[in-house]
């Protein structure tokens, strides 16, 4: 399964003239494209689509998303064992 899933940003940085950033989701942190969301800063949530950051999200909606994702298991299927917030 490819979800859409929430996180936040925790740094953030250029690469090769693509802005990038690294996203903790839940645990688990990943390198994410912030070209959609550019304006994206440290400490905001985005929802994050196949790398690719796709929109902001407020902290309290991106927390009761993350959690209702781990509850179901689907944190753990998306990114394994460490994927529970």
């Amino acid at each position: 399964m490819c979800l859409a899933v929430p996180g936040r940003v925790l740094s953030v940085v250029e690469t090769d003239g693509t802005r990038m950033a690294e996203v903790d989701f839940g645990g688990v942190r990943k390198d994410v494209c912030l070209e959609y969301v550019p304006d994206a800063t440290v400490g905001e949530y985005v929802i994050v689509h196949v790398g690719f950051a796709i929109q902001r999200l407020d902290e309290e909606s991106a927390i009761r998303t993350l959690a209702g994702f781990a509850r179901l298991g689907l944190l753990n299927e998306e990114f394994g064992e460490r994927g529970t917030p």
